[in-house]
């Protein structure tokens, strides 16, 4: 990446980062996915229970390690053996004292876009545990929300509905079934039983100041 296109990139992360602060969202700058650990590390303490949504984005930043390894009580649906283990997991996260996610979009004026279709992510990001940490990549930074939600139509869900191998139109089409229909924030279009875009949430000022806190990558990090 030239230095004028990294100069450009940088201005749009500082500007999207002074927003989330008015929207009393704590946010910080990360230039590698090293420091961004580290950065979340640091929110964090010995003994805390910590837990987090279903991120591509967390894996590639090494976040894997840190849930494994440190001296916390990591609830891991992935060592669930039944659906009913893995609602329970769910389900004790809103008494977590970190939840880690990523979100879909985040735009410059402050706000976080997410779709989901069990939803456990975006309930737990919007009320629960004590703390939110949510890591994104300079390249889900949108300028509107309506940019947010075309992201997710051409982007986010299609490429996540392959990894998750749905039966879905997105799927097999690469976007949504309405995506060129720009008055349709939602797929409505989609009776797939494999649907993954079922609630549309859009967190903007926060009452409960610092709460989330918001982790911007200057690397390309998940869909």
């Amino acid at each position: 990446m030239d230095n004028s296109k990294k100069a450009t990139i940088k201005i749009k992360i500082d500007k999207t980062i002074e927003a989330l602060k008015k929207n009393n969202m704590n946010a910080y700058y990360a230039e590698d996915c090293k420091e961004a650990v580290e950065l979340a590390k640091a929110m964090i303490k010995d003994g805390d229970i910590i837990s987090h949504g279903g991120s591509v984005t967390l894996k590639e930043a090494g976040f894997t390690e840190l849930f494994n390894t440190g001296n916390y009580t990591y609830l891991d649906r992935s060592k669930a053996q039944s659906p009913e283990e893995i609602m329970d997991v769910y389900r004790r996260t809103f008494s977590a004292d970190a939840f880690f996610t990523s979100s879909n979009a985040v735009t410059v004026n402050g706000e976080l876009y997410n779709v989901d279709g069990n939803s456990n992510r975006v309930s737990a990001m919007l009320f629960g545990p004590e703390k939110v940490i949510v890591v994104v990549g300079y390249n889900k930074i949108v300028n509107s929300v309506s940019d947010a939600v075309s992201r997710v139509k051409e982007l986010a869900a299609p490429a996540n509905c392959v990894r998750l191998d749905k039966n879905t139109y997105c799927a097999k089409q690469g976007k949504c079934v309405t995506a060129d229909n720009d008055d349709s924030y939602f797929c409505a279009g989609c009776k797939s039983e494999d649907r993954i875009c079922c609630n549309y949430t859009v967190m903007s000022m926060q009452r409960q100041k610092g709460r989330v806190n918001v982790i911007i990558v200057g690397e390309e990090l998940g869909y």
